[in-house]
């Protein structure tokens, strides 16, 4: 599989010359659509179509950032900006039944335009445990502070989007609960002891098990001080591939965010040289994305056996 280890955004409703140009000569692992690619089904259609022309490939991996709440990229289409992650662990709490009964429709619905628009992939669930000061950033994103519910009910979503052959991906590895400040904007460091963060933390990415997870650009001081999740071997080794024993591809959270210290290039390569297989990068800016393209390696073997597997689930 001749691809690049990267997942990258594009600029607006249809591809560019100059973005059609790119993804035929880079070929990326993916590409991940957003509000700004998005006007209605049709037009979405004709342009995961068109990205998949390109490629060659009629599986070829399209992800979007649909979470509901306040992260809902399809609003044009349907609005989905009610149905937040903590909106259902309300319901569940009010009526388990009833809650079970609505989620599977709720994801059966966005199942089916996803299917409907040519989207393979959906990032979630949020699987961060939300704390008294866990930033807003995360806030309604969350379903619970209870590591055992948000535990289930990421199973349940993980599942009823397998049911309707989408892929998920389990955000933020390890675990993102105990960050004070965004990490779009600056370095977020958690100071919990190794034995809070087994507990409580990492329980849910331990016990959802999905394709896909996305890391968390956060410093745990009591693993690694000087680097983020990202850029930690010892956090990917020691903590999300031996500890909670994430078993498929690793992707970066997007590396132009500001917790990440260096330039795209290097912040890109830190995080493969540290465990990521796979790298984000959203904001559609071909100046990066040449660069990036330049630096960036091929799939390895691991990549490429899990991305197979994956094509076998959406048969």
């Amino acid at each position: 599989m001749n691809r690049k280890a990267i997942i990258f955004g594009i600029r607006g409703f249809k591809l560019s010359g100059s973005e059609k140009i790119f993804l035929k000569k880079i070929k990326p692992w993916g590409i991940i659509l957003f509000s700004r690619n998005i006007k209605n089904v049709d037009q979405l259609k004709n342009l995961t179509s068109s990205i998949r022309k390109i490629l060659k490939d009629k599986n070829y991996p399209i992800l979007i950032d649909q979470e509901g709440g306040k992260v809902s990229r399809l609003n044009s289409v349907f609005d989905l900006s009610l149905f937040s992650q903590e909106y259902f662990f309300n319901l569940y709490l009010k009526n388990k039944k009833l809650f079970s009964i609505y989620y599977e429709k709720y994801i059966n619905n966005v199942s089916y335009i996803l299917k409907e628009a040519g989207i393979n992939i959906n990032t979630v669930p949020v699987l961060d445990i939300k704390r008294k000061k866990t930033h807003s950033i995360i806030g309604n994103r969350s379903f619970s502070s209870s590591p055992q519910i948000t535990s289930k009910m990421g199973r349940m979503c993980i599942n009823f989007y397998l049911k309707n052959k989408i892929g998920t991906v389990n955000k933020h590895i390890p675990g993102h609960g105990l960050a004070r400040s965004d990490s779009h904007h600056k370095t977020p460091i958690v100071n919990a002891s190794k034995k809070k963060l087994i507990k409580e933390d990492f329980l849910p990415f331990k016990k959802c098990n999905s394709f896909f997870a996305m890391t968390a650009h956060i410093i745990y001081s009591s693993y690694d001080s000087k680097n983020t999740a990202t850029h930690s071997r010892d956090v990917i080794m020691k903590v999300i591939r031996n500890h909670i024993k994430f078993k498929g591809i690793l992707i970066s959270d997007d590396i132009s965010m500001k917790s990440l210290k260096y330039n795209v290039e290097l912040n890109a390569l830190k995080a493969i040289k540290s465990g990521c297989n796979l790298i984000l990068h959203c904001n559609g800016n071909m100046r990066e994305m040449i660069k990036l393209s330049k630096v960036i390696p091929k799939i390895d073997k691991f990549t490429e056996k899990k991305t197979s597997q994956f094509y076998k689930f959406l048969r």
